[in-house]
C-alpha cells in the first residue's frame, strides 16, 4: 500500500525531504534538505542538528528536484547514514550538485580536502542524471510491484524539476472489484518557478496525477509579470542609486544571482545612456557606468556552469546570445572571490561615494559574505537592502524586514546589535516559486486531475489559504496538510 512520510518542509518551507513507500521494505526520497532559520523537522531536528533522524534501510534511491541547499543539503548526512542507492536528478543538476555539496562540507563540516573528496567520489558514484521525459527504473527488493521515474521542468532554477512516480502491481489501491487500473502515479511538485522567469522555459502541467505533493511556499498570494516585477527592479535601483549610496541584495549563489544578472544586463542594454546617479563633484552616471559587484565564489563557479548548460535556456536567452549580447558576462560585472579582496570591497564601499550594486550570498543573510556587507553599510542612511527572494521566520532577513521601520530598528549579527538606517525594499515579484495562481494552473492544466493533494513547503497561512482555494476549484479534491 502506498504511503507518503514527510521528513521535512511540513513546519516551514526549508528541509525539504519525503519518503514515497511502495512496501514496508521499500522506498524512494525525494530530497535531503538542509533546514534554515527557526524551522525544524517534525521530531524537532533544526539547523544545528543535522543527522538523518527516519530509518533509511527501506530507501532504494534518493530523487533530487533540484540543488538549492534546503533540497539537498543533508545529502552528506544521508550518506553518512549508509545509503548506497542510486541518485536521480536532471543533467544540468548533475553538473551543479557537487559545487553545492562540496560548499556544503566547507561550510558546515569539514575544510579536510580527503573527506571532501571522499564523499564527492561517493556521490559521483551513485549519482544518475536523466534527461528530461525519459522514464528511469527504480530497483526495489520485491517482484510485485515495479516504479518508473520521469523528471520534467520544473521553471525554479536551471535543472530544476518535478518529479512523476509510476507505480505498478500490489502497491496501487484499487477499488473494491475493480481490475483495470494499471499504475497510480505519484507527482511531487519540489519547487515550482513562476512562468516568465529569466532563462527558464516554464513548467508545464503533467497529463495526469492521481497523487500530488505539492509546494505551497505562496500559496496564499500572486506575483507581479516579468515586465511589471523588472520595471520595478530598475525603478527600485534608480531610487537607490540617486544618492551615490551601495545597493545591497541578497541572494543565493544558484539561481536567483543568474536571474538577476540576466535582468540587469538587459536594463542596462535598454538604458545604457540614461543618467542614474552623479559622483560627489556632480558628474553624471549613467547606467552602463555603474559597478555591478558579484561576491560570491560559489555564484562565480554556478554563474560558469549555467554559461555551459545554455541548451537549457529558453528560446529568449538564446536569441540574446545569438544577438551577440552576453546575459551572465558582461563589462560591468566585477566577481569577487578570495576573502581579502571581500574585505577590502566592504571597507571601499564603506568609504566611497560613488555608488555601486552588491550581489551577495546568503539570500536569508544567515551567513554568507552579505553579513559583513550588512555590518558595515546598514547604518548608514544612503544605503538600500533590496530583497528579492522569501525571508524565512528566524532569519536576518526577516528581521531587518520586520524592524526596519520601526524606531531604532536593529538586527542581530554574532550577538551584537546593528541599527537599521539603510532604506529597505522588497520585490516579491522576483520569487523563484511560483504564485498561487500558478499553482492551481498546475493542477488544472492537467487532463487527468489528482484525487489527493498534499501541501507542503509552505507557512501555515499559505497552506492553508491554497487548501480553501484548491477545494473551492476542485472539490472532489481531497486536500491534505500534513
Amino acid at each position: 500500500m502506498l504511503d507518503i512520510k514527510h521528513h521535512g518542509a511540513v513546519q516551514g518551507v526549508t528541509g525539504s525531504c519525503h519518503e514515497l513507500f511502495v512496501d514496508g521494505d521499500n522506498s524512494v526520497l525525494v530530497d535531503c534538505g538542509l533546514f534554515q532559520g527557526a524551522e525544524t523537522s517534525g521530531t524537532g531536528a533544526d539547523s544545528n542538528r543535522l543527522e538523518i533522524e527516519f530509518d533509511v534501510s527501506a530507501v532504494r534511491a534518493l530523487v533530487v528536484t533540484h540543488v538549492h541547499i534546503d533540497h539537498v543539503g543533508r545529502l552528506p548526512y544521508l550518506l553518512a547514514a549508509g545509503f548506497d542507492g542510486p541518485i536521480y536528478c536532471s543533467q544540468p543538476s548533475a553538473a551543479l550538485l557537487p559545487l553545492v555539496i562540496e560548499d556544503a562540507l566547507k561550510v558546515g563540516v569539514t575544510r579536510n580536502a580527503s573527506i571532501i573528496e571522499a564523499c564527492l567520489a561517493r556521490l559521483a558514484a551513485q549519482l544518475v542524471p536523466l534527461e528530461y521525459k525519459q522514464w528511469g527504473s527504480i530497483p526495489l527488493t520485491t517482484e510485485a510491484s515495479s516504479v518508473q521515474v520521469r523528471l520534467c521542468r520544473a521553471g525554479h532554477i536551471l535543472g530544476s524539476a518535478y518529479v512523476t512516480f509510476r507505480v505498478k502491481g500490489d502497491a496501487i489501491c484499487r477499488p473494491e472489484g475493480a481490475t483495470h487500473k494499471q499504475y497510480h502515479d505519484v507527482v511531487f511538485s519540489g519547487d515550482l518557478g513562476a512562468p516568465y522567469s529569466p532563462l527558464l522555459p516554464a513548467p508545464q502541467s503533467p497529463y495526469r496525477a492521481d497523487q500530488l505533493i505539492l509546494e505551497s511556499t505562496y500559496g496564499d498570494r500572486n506575483h507581479e509579470n516579468r515586465a511589471t516585477r523588472r520595471q520595478r527592479l530598475q525603478h527600485s535601483l534608480e531610487h537607490a542609486l540617486k544618492d551615490s549610496g551601495t545597493v545591497l541584495i541578497p541572494a543565493f549563489s544558484i539561481g536567483r544571482t543568474q536571474e538577476l544578472l540576466y535582468e540587469l544586463e538587459h536594463i542596462i542594454h535598454q538604458n545604457k545612456q540614461k543618467a542614474v546617479s552623479r559622483t560627489r563633484s556632480g558628474a553624471s552616471l549613467r547606467w552602463e557606468d555603474i559597478d555591478i559587484i558579484i561576491d560570491s565564489p560559489l555564484a562565480s563557479r554556478f554563474t560558469r556552469v549555467y554559461r555551459s548548460l545554455e541548451p537549457y535556456w529558453d528560446a529568449e536567452a538564446k536569441r540574446r546570445v545569438k544577438a551577440g549580447r552576453h546575459p551572465l558576462s558582461f563589462e560591468q560585472v566585477t566577481t569577487i572571490d578570495d576573502h581579502d579582496t571581500h574585505l577590502q570591497t566592504v571597507s571601499y564601499l564603506q568609504r566611497q561615494t560613488r555608488p555601486a550594486i552588491v550581489i551577495a550570498a546568503s539570500g536569508m543573510c544567515a551567513g554568507g559574505r552579505i553579513v559583513n556587507y550588512l555590518k558595515a553599510l546598514l547604518g548608514d542612511e544612503r544605503n538600500d537592502v533590496l530583497f528579492v527572494g522569501y525571508q524565512a521566520a528566524g532569519t536576518p532577513g526577516r528581521d531587518i524586514l520586520r524592524y526596519h521601520d520601526k524606531t531604532n530598528g536593529y538586527v542581530m549579527f554574532d550577538g551584537e546589535r546593528y541599527p537599521i538606517h539603510a532604506k529597505v525594499q522588497q520585490i516579491s515579484g522576483y520569487s523563484a516559486h511560483a504564485g498561487q495562481r500558478d499553482l492551481l494552473n498546475f493542477i488544472k492544466g492537467m487532463r487527468v486531475r489528482p484525487g489527493k493533494v498534499h501541501l507542503v513547503h509552505g507557512d501555515d497561512h499559505a497552506k492553508q489559504t491554497l487548501k480553501g482555494m484548491i477545494e473551492q476549484v476542485h472539490p472532489t479534491c481531497d486536500v491534505i496538510v500534513p
